[in-house]
């Protein structure tokens, strides 16, 4: 579809939804999956993606962090023009707000992730 050799990250730590990578491949991105923020903060160091994609995943017991989408922040935020989506269970509202207030161009996407939104999100990087 695109030859412009897009690259999104996917960082799938939880799991339990559909596998988007035809839909990643669709709309004309390379893609780099990794089970952990901690290989993905890694792979930031050597590549620039144009998209990142995780899931929010907030537990009480991080230290310094309400969240694993913070850790990736710092590493995203040394490159420019980086698009991040977010997929969070409505449960979780409270402290993604407070992401929000941080890192305000987060896009975000509920569970169940609806595969059209998740498609209309990606698509400017294409244009």
């Amino acid at each position: 579809m695109n030859s412009t050799n897009l690259k999104l990250l996917s960082v799938v730590e939880l799991g339990g939804y559909p596998n988007f990578t035809d839909l990643y491949q669709q709309a004309g991105y390379e893609i780099e999956m990794l089970n952990s923020v901690r290989k993905a903060n890694s792979w930031l160091k050597k590549n620039k993606p144009d998209v990142v994609v995780a899931e929010f995943n907030f537990q009480t017991d991080f230290r310094d962090r309400t969240s694993n989408v913070e850790s990736l922040m710092a590493s995203v935020q040394k490159h420019t023009d980086v698009r991040v989506i977010v997929f969070y269970d409505r449960g979780v509202e409270g402290p993604l707000k407070k992401l929000l207030n941080v890192y305000p161009d987060i896009n975000i996407l509920v569970f169940p992730i609806e595969e059209e939104k998740l498609r209309d999100i990606l698509q400017p990087a294409n244009a």
